[in-house]
């Protein structure tokens, strides 16, 4: 009876040992060589006294970046270039957040464009507005690198020249520049009368809005990612027209990551209207540009020099916000200047304001 039992154990273990375990092929053949025409054998098959490991869990954690640049002053209104990330702090919502990017842009791409005011407030003043365009592209365009666009506007905008890296289109559209005002309308304005409707002809009007969300929508926002989007304004600001609201301008500028500079340079002979310095600053200081009011040309060739100085003295700080909800709500940034040294200095710190957290499918 022992006997007859040892032979059916053997037999049952043998037979335990042909049946590939669960899930293994007896024999996997892999691709086979070209050169060679050899086969890998397949690997051997799991003893039956020894238990598989299951595959270890793959645990996929999605964080969503949020990158801002800026740019510090100090006092005398001198750019620093020093600052390290122990020396700044960033708050989402009054909520500080950690930092996880933090470094110096000097070689960013950029993409720009200028966009140019052609009504009649800026008749006395348009030659000194192209003349410092001529200089600041000169400057500023790295042809092997960045690409500008060149836009006026009355009462509807007009793209002067596409987005190109080559100087000599950009100055040729910057000349293509002039005061668009029809025979009909210049003689209404200077008899006090209104001018003809938009819709007949806008000529007599000012939209900045409708001109920057054009520029924004049609030619920066398909611009390649990760470059520097700005839009250099030439404005009285001054809207009489447009059919887009600012704070709408605002927030398509902010999704889409653009800059907006503005330069309030108006005819000072012209007595209708006004220089709108509110409007302007408030499109600059929430979208990370900044808004200047030169009075004289060299003055409005400085503000062409420090807006080219500022696109190259800037930071990259980024961070995973502590909301983690992605409900499309727009989220306030808070940078500050945290290092005693640099406060003791007044530095002034300048970025966007806000951005738009992704929304789920």
């Amino acid at each position: 009876m022992r006997a007859t039992l040892s032979i059916v154990l053997g037999a049952l273990i043998a037979m335990l040992w042909a049946v590939p375990s669960a899930g293994t092929a007896p024999f996997i053949a892999s691709a086979t060589s070209e050169e060679s025409g050899s086969v890998t054998p397949a690997p051997s098959p799991t003893p039956p006294n020894k238990v598989s490991e299951p595959e270890a869990e793959v645990i996929r954690v999605e964080t969503d970046l949020v990158n801002s640049l800026f740019t510090a002053t100090d006092r005398d209104h001198h750019f620093i270039t020093s600052l390290r990330a122990a020396d700044v702090a960033i708050f989402e919502n009054d909520v500080a957040q950690t930092i996880s990017v933090f470094e110096r842009q000097t070689d960013r791409p950029l993409s720009l464009a200028l966009l140019i005011d052609t009504s009649d407030s800026q008749r006395g003043v348009l030659n000194e507005e192209k003349n410092a365009a001529r200089v600041f592209v000169d400057s500023v365009i790295r042809p092997a690198k960045d690409r500008a666009a060149v836009l006026s506007f009355t009462g509807v905008p007009k793209i002067e020249q596409e987005p190109t890296n080559e100087l000599a289109r950009l100055h040729r559209g910057i000349a293509r520049v002039k005061i668009e005002i029809s025979p009909e309308n210049e003689r209404r304005i200077a008899n006090g009368d209104d001018p003809l409707p938009k819709e007949q002809d806008p000529s007599g009007y000012t939209g900045i809005w409708d001109a920057m969300w054009m520029t924004i929508k049609d030619l920066l926002s398909k611009t390649p990612e990760g470059t520097r989007r700005a839009i250099v304004l030439l404005s009285d600001g001054d809207d009489t027209s447009s059919t887009i609201k600012k704070q709408d301008v605002i927030d398509l500028a902010v999704k889409a990551d653009v800059a907006i500079y503005s330069i309030g340079f108006r005819d000072r002979n012209f007595d209708q209207g006004k220089l709108d310095s509110g409007a302007l600053r408030k499109v600059s200081d929430r979208t990370g540009g900044r808004a200047f009011f030169p009075t004289l040309p060299d003055e409005l060739q400085a503000s062409f020099a420090q807006i080219d100085q500022e696109l190259r003295s800037q930071y990259l700080i980024g961070y995973s916000p502590t909301n983690k909800n992605r409900d499309g709500t727009y989220r306030r940034i808070r940078i500050e200047i945290i290092n005693p040294d640099f406060r003791q200095k007044k530095s002034e710190v300048f970025y966007r304001q806000g951005y738009y957290a992704k929304r789920s499918p």
